[in-house]
């Protein structure tokens, strides 16, 4: 079985010229190491829209022995509470994810995780090296409460 690479495109009032742009970068950088790339795009203008504009993409990659790879960025980044967040959700194993410094939203948004679900996260600070560019990571580390979906009908 190949890597499988998806991803979602998003803009919300600006331009869909802008967001196709993005989706045109990610797709020279990806199609070096992988042909199989699928990225759906999703644009949202008037009345649906709210009234912040921005734009973001997410990507999701699976290896072949099962592990998730994922990346995210939008265009006025609030922190990484996404990732956290999925990671507090996920199953009852272990989940790691590499992180930039952590911002004050993602410090309180660690707060709120601990008060609501109770769960703790793991942090360990890694350096800046020869193989990670930019500064200093965080990695951080956590056994997911496996939420289910109560409402979704079992087959």
């Amino acid at each position: 079985m190949t890597p499988l690479t998806l991803g979602c495109r998003y803009s919300v009032r600006v331009s869909p010229q802008m967001a196709n742009r993005i989706v045109d970068s990610a797709r020279s950088i990806l199609n070096k190491f992988i042909p199989d790339i699928y990225i759906y795009t999703d644009h949202m203008k008037g009345i649906n829209s709210g009234k912040s504009p921005g734009f973001g993409l997410s990507l999701v990659a699976e290896t072949t022995n099962g592990t998730f790879l994922s990346a995210e960025l939008t265009s006025n980044p609030q922190g990484q509470g996404l990732a956290l967040l999925f990671m507090t959700l996920g199953q009852q194993d272990v989940s790691k994810v590499l992180l930039g410094p952590l911002s004050p939203y993602t410090i309180e948004f660690l707060r709120h995780l601990k008060s609501f679900f109770q769960i703790m996260f793991k942090i360990e600070t890694k350096p800046c090296g020869e193989e990670r560019k930019g500064g200093d990571k965080v990695l951080m580390t956590c056994v997911g409460i496996g939420f289910s979906n109560l409402s979704k009908t079992l087959k």
